[in-house]
């Protein structure tokens, strides 16, 4: 097979399959395409990102509708003024539905935090390359963080902002935000600033100065698109933002 190296050939080639394509998995594409699993993430972020873009969409189930509507709710008016019987009303299941899914709000926040957390999508991004240079890392990296918070930019700072306040109820979500992604992303930046890839920078701070063009990015972009009629893809501006990030990052002397 030819190499693929678009997203519309790696789409064709899923599309080939026919209903077998939505069995694949992301190795078995990567290998079909010729490309490697990073590259294939890069491309498309996640397994659900690429089965959606080749078409195989599926009607989501009581939980993802109860998470998608949790997601906007928290979003919009905060945890402690959610009401779970508009929750169940909001996402078409019953009560007795929602509760078994969910037995009360910390389950559900904990729940959101775990599906709609851009980290995981960043874990994935640097398994798949664990010792590869910056130049190579972080440009995935960028462009995970681009396509998780791509569409819900706003609601996701909405949860952040419940995080920051510590109730009781968001406990379990803090747990779950940072388990995995966020450790892993600070660990890599530290071992590159250690080998002299990268100049000398708190890997907070650094982890912020990549994060802040991204929020920014896609928080204005609407208005700007709207304003000036220029656009630019979001595999584009992760382009664009991790060179960035990477030249203000790149060793002094």
């Amino acid at each position: 097979m030819a190499r693929l190296t678009s997203r519309e050939q790696v789409i064709s080639a899923v599309r080939l399959a026919g209903a077998e394509g939505r069995q694949l998995t992301m190795e078995q594409v990567a290998g079909a395409a010729g490309i490697a699993v990073r590259t294939l993430y890069r491309l498309f972020g996640t397994r659900d990102e690429l089965l959606s873009a080749a078409g195989f969409d599926a009607e989501p189930s009581a939980r993802e509708r109860v998470l998608g509507a949790g997601l906007r709710m928290i979003g919009e008016g905060g945890l402690a003024e959610l009401s779970m019987d508009l929750l169940a009303e909001a996402a078409g299941v019953s009560r007795a539905t929602l509760y078994r899914l969910f037995p009360g709000k910390p389950a559900l926040f904990a729940a959101v935090i775990e599906a709609y957390s851009p980290w995981e999508a960043v874990a994935r991004a640097i398994d798949a390359n664990p010792n590869g240079s910056p130049d190579e890392v972080m440009p995935t990296v960028a462009g995970a963080l681009l396509r998780a918070l791509e569409g819900r930019t706003g609601l996701l700072l909405g949860v952040v902002a419940e995080l920051v306040r510590g109730d009781p109820d968001t406990a379990e979500g803090m747990q779950r935000s940072l388990a995995r992604g966020l450790p892993e992303l600070i660990r890599y930046l530290v071992d590159q600033v250690a080998a002299g890839r990268l100049r000398q920078m708190d890997p907070v701070l650094a982890l912020q100065f990549l994060a802040g063009p991204i929020v920014a990015h896609l928080l204005t972009r609407p208005l700007a698109e709207a304003a000036t009629g220029h656009t630019i893809s979001t595999e584009d501006a992760a382009v664009e933002i991790s060179a960035a990030w990477l030249r203000a990052m790149a060793p002094v002397g």
